[in-house]
């Protein structure tokens, strides 16, 4: 009997420490997908930020098979239909846009999404020069045509199909 309450203490013990342990991997916010501008889309984006760095994880469905824009964008406003009151992209060092992976581009800009032949797309990326707290309250933002990474303002990206506000949680 006292090997079976030992062994219960140290399960529920390692169980607890295990929790806690997930507490540690670092503050997260998430961003369910609405549909705009007609569209079929949905999805949800995770960031989180561990070490200095902020991940993006996105998955979606209803996307037309092929490459769309992707950004975060300045207002925490999805309600219009074709999702402009989300207004431009994040852009707190007033850069200009540019390829996610460059210095000189918008806080905002991320790579494009990848939709396969049945219009589901995911994405798991590391954004630079930009935190969790200063995206809280602002848009994701799915165009329906690639971000072709040097049109200004905004990639020559397209209608806005889909929108979600960025919440901690």
């Amino acid at each position: 009997m006292k090997n079976h309450v030992v062994l219960a203490v140290g399960v529920l013990t390692a169980t607890l420490l295990g929790a806690c342990a997930t507490g540690l991997s670092g503050p997260s916010a998430s961003a369910p997908m609405a549909a705009r501008s007609g569209s079929a889309v949905s999805g949800n984006v995770t960031f989180s930020e561990q070490g200095g760095v902020l991940r993006v994880q996105a998955q979606f469905a209803g996307l037309t098979p092929g490459e769309h824009g992707f950004h975060i964008h300045e207002a925490g406003d999805c309600s219009a239909p074709d999702a402009s009151s989300a207004k431009g992209h994040y852009n707190p060092t007033a850069k200009s846009h540019g390829h996610h992976d460059s210095d000189n581009r918008h806080g905002g800009d991320m790579p494009n999404l990848s939709a396969n032949a049945q219009g589901e797309a995911r994405l798991s990326a590391e954004v630079k020069g930009v935190t969790l707290k200063e995206i809280l309250g602002r848009s994701v933002v799915v165009h329906a045509d690639p971000d072709d990474y040097k049109s200004q303002p905004a990639g020559n990206s397209g209608k806005r199909v889909a929108c979600g506000v960025i919440a901690a949680h």
